[in-house]
């Protein structure tokens, strides 16, 4: 049995670095780069129970999977190397062995042939300087192997380097601040600003980031020519482009968004001004019937399945905050769908299927349920003691049921009292609109609240929502797997 040196070892693991680095140099920080392809095989060739334990983890998720499929890709090109030293005879015949092995592994995990190139560059040039000595001088103390092994560690710097410099420069769009917010959203954002209750350690009405999770550990890049098509039960496919979506009405909304991974008091809840198209338009003009149905597509291989009457009263997003929609939130376009969980809610949108019949969509097939109404929930998030005045408050969210009222207990359940609540923010305008009227309320956002009261001791604060049609927060605790976290959210406060 074949076992490679230590010094072979330390050149495979080399090669294997400058690999990954070669095809982030070559194909940038797009889903072409390798880490990107073999994180979506690793993703989709695990068991269902697997994949829905890894996404309960909330934050840890993402960077588990990053982990994961770092070591098996690192180990996979550190093997090939091994292999092309093991079979191939001279410099020359190994330098091409490593990478046509090197390129071909990226080019099976891509389908870039600008990728594998990359890597299969990047970790050649390893091997090439691992086996030659450059400049050697007799005199040196350093031993030829050491020498070698310095090469090779100063060629993989190189491409990390140089990966750096390619993932700096394509993750800018340029220096200085971000261009300033559309004058008509400012004008809302600056109303919800007015609305927000101050709070320490909490948003106001608008958050100032917003979550995001994802199948993809790398965010589609979608370029000019993207397309969003409307198939299945429908008299012929209609495609549309950015420009004629963006021919129709628009509106401006402000809308809530939770993660149904999304704990208790978690975070994975944010609010933004969305602009768009409201979906019913767009359907319309495709001429797609009444159906049970519908199928929304993404660019990263997403795909989300629910009842047709749920999308309708949607929009297709391509702005956020006054801004152009973010790569990371969807760009060009993506879905909002009112008072669902956000997985239902799909980014970077390519196809919306009209079908007769349901399916499972991604996270279905993987045990989840998180394509119903969202559960209702008071969130506390701030807290502040001072002089025997304690000041609690948060968020509370409850789809397009909204939010009555947010109730506090401060002796663990016995008694309660209702909190103020921040006025609601403002309805959909018109997305000509250059002076938009804040008047009516938000269909699908969050209102914040607050309660501030006397206490001399330690004692546990339990707060619960109610929502617009009278019901209140359920008690019953759930952990957020298959359908959404549910509960009164508690905390003991000593004073």
């Amino acid at each position: 049995m074949y076992r490679p040196s230590r010094e072979r070892s330390v050149e495979a693991a080399l090669a294997a670095v400058a690999a990954v680095a070669g095809s982030l140099l070559a194909a940038g920080n797009t889903p072409a780069f390798v880490g990107a392809g073999a994180a979506a095989v690793v993703r989709d060739t695990a068991p269902g129970f697997v994949a829905a334990v890894v996404r309960s983890l909330g934050d840890l998720a993402q960077p588990l999977l990053v982990a994961v499929t770092g070591l098996l890709l690192l180990g996979t090109y550190a093997a090939a190397t091994v292999l092309a030293r093991q079979y191939a005879d001279g410099t020359a015949p190994r330098t091409a062995a490593t990478l046509a092995l090197a390129g071909g592994v990226t080019l099976l995990l891509t389908g870039s042939p600008v990728s594998a190139l990359g890597a299969g560059v990047a970790s050649a040039a390893v091997v090439v300087a691992a086996t030659l000595s450059l400049g050697s001088d007799p005199s040196e103390d350093t031993s030829p192997a050491r020498r070698r092994l310095l090469q090779a560690g100063a060629a993989t710097l190189a491409a990390l380097a140089a990966s750096a410099v390619r993932l700096g420069g394509s993750g800018s769009s340029g220096t200085g601040s971000p261009e300033p917010p559309d004058p008509a959203a400012q004008s809302l954002l600056s109303t919800a600003e007015t609305r927000s209750l101050s709070l320490p350690n909490a948003d106001g009405l608008v958050s100032e980031g917003f979550y995001t999770v994802d199948i993809a550990t790398v965010a589609p890049n979608l370029g000019g020519d993207w397309e969003l098509t409307v198939t299945g039960e429908v008299p012929e496919e209609r495609s549309f482009s950015l420009s004629e979506l963006r021919s129709f009405e628009g509106e401006r909304r402000f809308v809530t968004l939770r993660c149904v991974s999304d704990r208790l008091n978690g975070e994975k809840i944010d609010t933004a001004l969305w602009d768009g198209v409201p979906i019913e338009t767009v359907l319309d003009a495709a001429d797609a019937p009444e159906s049970c149905c519908v199928t929304l597509h993404a660019a990263d291989d997403y795909f989300v399945s629910f009842p047709r009457e749920a999308l309708d009263p949607g929009l297709l997003a391509w702005g956020m905050n006054g801004r152009p929609l973010p790569r990371a939130h969807g760009a060009p376009v993506r879905t909002l769908v009112p008072g669902h969980w956000g997985e239902t809610n799909a980014k970077w949108l390519t196809e919306i299927e009209i079908r007769e019949e349901p399916e499972d969509g991604y996270w279905e097939q993987r045990g989840w349920e998180g394509t119903g109404e969202v559960n209702t929930v008071a969130k506390l998030h701030s807290t502040t003691v001072q002089d025997g005045t304690v000041r609690v408050g948060g968020h509370a969210y409850a789809g397009t049921r909204g939010v009555r009222a947010v109730e506090v207990s401060t002796d663990g359940g016995d008694s309660w009292t209702e909190a103020t609540l921040s006025d609601p923010l403002p309805g959909a305008t018109p997305l000509d609109a250059e002076e938009p009227d804040p008047d009516g309320e938000a269909v699908d956002a969050w209102r914040m609240w607050e309660h501030e009261y006397e206490a001399t001791d330690e004692h546990e604060v339990v707060v619960r929502a109610v929502d617009g049609d009278g019901t209140v927060q359920p008690e019953e605790q759930g952990g957020a797997y298959p359908s959404g976290a549910t509960g009164w959210v508690s905390e003991t406060i000593a004073v």
